[in-house]
């Protein structure tokens, strides 16, 4: 059997296959912020799109925009989700920290 069909093994434990990264595609160096409430039962979040960072740093973003706005959100295939509609406070922690933004949307 070879080993690329191994899935657990008594002396490493699981075996997990090494997942390529993906690689998203370059921007237009502009950061892009829309609120959006389809498929989201009527609440509403705002979507960060268009940053250029690496996965850790896009987390910590998130975080520190999760903390100054006091409210949650998430990190999905490279945008930032902040729940609630906070794109007035949102562009402006971003332009302090030297991004280009744009309110997207309506």
């Amino acid at each position: 059997m070879a080993r690329d069909n191994l899935v657990y093994s008594t002396e490493t434990g699981r075996i997990k296959a090494d997942e390529p990264a993906v690689a998203r595609p370059k921007g237009d160096g502009i950061v892009r912020i829309q609120r959006q409430t389809s498929g989201r039962k009527g609440k509403g979040v705002c979507i960060i799109t268009g940053l250029d960072l690496a996965d850790a740093e896009l987390g910590k973003l998130a975080a520190e925009l999760k903390k100054k706005c006091g409210c949650g959100g998430a990190v999905k295939e490279g945008d930032i989700e902040i729940q609630g509609d906070k794109r007035d406070l949102l562009k402006t922690l971003l332009e302090a920290k030297g991004h280009k933004v744009k309110l997207a949307g309506g």
